[in-house]
Formats: C-alpha cells, structure tokens, sequence
C-alpha cells in the first residue's frame, strides 16, 4: 500500500508495554538532549537500572538515540554518559499549500530544520492533478535532499488551509483554494504515512517551546483566511471530526459581507489580509508572505511610515480579532494566544489591541490574564509544523521505526 494512502497509524505504544517504554524513554531523552544518562533515565522513568539501560541500548542501536561522550550527573552524584536524539536518523517531511505557493521542508528527530524550499506560484485555476503534480516533484525533491544528509523519511505530512477528512485524507473544504474533496496525500512519499491537516493546527505544532513545556495555548494564523490551532496540555485537539480552530469562520455581524464558505460576516471579513488591505485603501489583491504577491509586506510599511488608513484599518482589525479570541478563551480557558501568520509580522499594530480586548473581554483577566506571544516562526511554520508532526509520531512510537 502506498504511503499516502494509509487512513489509520496503529500505535502500537497503545497495547505493547515494551513498546510504551520505549516511548517513554525517548521522550525523556528528547526532553533532556544531552542532559541526561540512563541512570538519569531509570530516575526520571521510575523503572529500574537494568531495564531503563536494555531500552537505551535498543533505541542506540534502531538509530535514534547516541551517547554523546560527555559525562552527566544523577542527584546522587555518580557520572554517566549523556545521551541524546540522533540527528542523521529519521525525519518528517512537512508541504504546505496555499493561495499562491507550495512549501516543503525537512526536519531531523531533533526537530532542527535541514532542507526548506518554497516555489510561488498560484494555485487558484489549476487542475487537481497539476496540484497533485507540483506536490510530488516537491516531495521527492526534498527526500533526494534528506538522503543526500543522510536522513531517511519516515513520513510525510500536508498542510492545507481548509477543513480536512483526516479518515480519507482529503480535503473537504479550502474556500480560498477552491477545492473540495480533494486527495493530496496519494503522491506523498516515505514508507510510513501520510498525513493531511489545516494550516493552523500544523503551525501551532511548530512552537517547540510551548508544546515541550505541556503548555495549553490558542494559535491564530492568517494568510489568505484566518484559522486556529487549540493545544491542550501540549496536544493538539482536533475534535470529533477533526474540524476544530476554523476561528475565521465565527460569526461577527450576521448582515456582514460575503465570505467564500458561503456564510456571511465571518471574521476573516473584519481581520484578515483582504479586510485590512480593503480598509486601509490599498488596491491590491492579497497574497501570502510566501507567494508572489507578498502583501503582508507592503501593509507594514505603510503603517511604519504613519499611513493614518492603514493604522485605522490595524486597529479595526486588532479589535474585532481580539474580541473573537477573548470569546474563545472564555470557553476553553487557556493561558497563551500566539499570533502567527500575518498577525506576527503585524504583531507591532495587531498585538497591542488584542491584548486590550483580552484584559476587557476576558472574565478571568483580573485574576489569571492569558499572555498573547508572537509565533517562533513565520509564514514557514505550518511546513515546519507539519514535519515536526511526523517526527512526533516517532517520539511517541519508536516501536513502530524499531520495526520497519
């Protein structure tokens, strides 16, 4: 069966008790890279020396993990040789698609980035298959890079901004794109999986930091359209259909304008690119940070120089997007909102006002106020994301590359 079209991972962490002991230990060596030793891991783990020790050797010998040569110290003080993930082992191919390009990268089971290459080009009027085709030339492409640094794919993952079936692997819903029901994962390569999800829930797997310290956050991203990502305890939620973060498409004004899902005053209508280029004046249609018409680009300029419109337009925007994103914390009390896409390179304009509406519109704010960060990276996060959600797999079941 090829990679793409497998629906289901079995994790096998689920009902092998080896195999969530190996889960385990990796996860503490990839939380403490080079900072801890298999007596560190016996402690962390809480199973004994000759256990912890039989696991590590089985992870140094599949690849994953190596003893650095250094020396650590347990609490009680003996020294032992730190381990570490492997960063010439497996690896996680991440493709985004959007309005106006294709974006594919590589990264290692450290999470570090080794190969990224994006192409712009619009994708609106295309022919699925010449979507399909652009896809695979890019995949490959990047696998011949990954080989050549010798790292070997152990799946592929495809981020697009629309509602995703991730049973079938297709995409139900991209408005922007125009697309429905579309399979863009059956030209994936690697030998594992394929995987498909929504820009925004991609991107938020990017923020390494957050996600390591198990925190619980709302990530807003825009390009094109608005969407979310929703972690909790340093998991993505996804919900029942998988469906979740679509921020973008909740209602602000019932009478407002049209949006391309088919409903109305939505609120990518009062904060996206194309809301905030239509309110500052600006005749231009908008493009990603990525693509051929960088439009993001030219709306920071103009507020840099004073632009009075385009600061009106800036503030509107920071308001009504605040004002949704209160909204959602006052259902789902979490303790970050990160602003990626768009909004972080706006973030000098965006972020002051969504603060604002946090600290007035959100009831807990006077005893716990969520923080609002910008993004650790920019319109290159939801490929990044995407590859990082391939390596977590392994993080959570090396049995699995064990056992290819």
């Amino acid at each position: 069966m090829h990679a793409g079209t497998v629906r289901h991972r079995h994790d096998t962490s689920a009902v092998n008790p080896r195999a969530a002991h190996l889960s385990l230990a990796l996860r503490h060596v990839a939380e403490a890279s080079g900072q801890i030793s298999r007596a560190g891991i016996a402690a962390r783990t809480g199973l004994n020396r000759s256990t912890a020790s039989s696991l590590i050797d089985e992870l140094i010998n599949g690849g994953l993990v190596k003893e650095t040569g250094a020396t650590t110290r347990n609490r009680a003080g003996r020294p032992g040789t730190a381990l570490a993930l492997r960063d010439d082992g497996p690896a996680g191919l991440g493709v985004d698609v959007n309005v106006d390009y294709t974006a594919v990268c590589v990264v290692d089971l450290t999470g570090a980035v080794r190969y990224k290459h994006v192409v712009a080009e619009d994708q609106r009027g295309h022919t699925n298959t010449g979507i399909r085709h652009r896809i695979a030339t890019l995949a490959h492409t990047a696998r011949t890079a990954a080989a050549t640094s010798g790292l070997t794919l152990s799946g592929s993952a495809v981020a697009v901004p629309g509602i995703v079936d991730r049973t079938r692997a297709t995409v139900t819903l991209a408005p922007n794109l125009g697309w429905r029901d579309l399979d863009v994962t059956e030209v994936l390569p690697g030998d594992v999986h394929g995987l498909l999800d929504n820009e925004a829930n991609f991107a938020a797997l990017s923020e390494a930091t957050l996600l390591h310290d198990r925190a619980s956050y709302l990530y807003v991203s825009g390009q094109i359209g608005v969407g979310a990502g929703i972690v909790l305890d340093g998991r993505l939620y996804r919900g029942t259909h998988g469906w979740s973060g679509e921020i973008g498409h909740l209602t602000v004004d019932r009478d407002g304008p049209a949006c391309p899902c088919g409903r109305r005053g939505c609120l990518e209508r009062y904060a996206g690119q194309e809301a905030i280029l239509r309110a500052a004046g600006v005749s231009s249609d908008p493009g990603t940070s990525l693509g051929v018409r960088p439009t993001v680009a030219l709306i920071a300029d103009r507020a840099r120089t004073g632009d009075p419109a385009t600061l009106a337009a800036l503030t509107r925007a920071g308001e009504v997007l605040g004002a949704t994103l209160a909204g959602c914390l006052n259902l789902l009390d979490l303790g970050h909102v990160v602003l990626g896409g768009i909004y972080r390179d706006l973030a000098p304009w965006i972020a002051p006002e969504v603060e604002r509406e946090v600290a007035t519109q959100f009831l807990g704010a006077p005893w716990a106020r969520p923080t609002v960060e910008v993004a650790a990276y920019g319109p290159e996060a939801p490929a990044i994301g995407a590859a990082r959600s391939v390596i977590h797999d392994i993080l959570s079941d090396p049995l699995r590359w064990l056992n290819r």
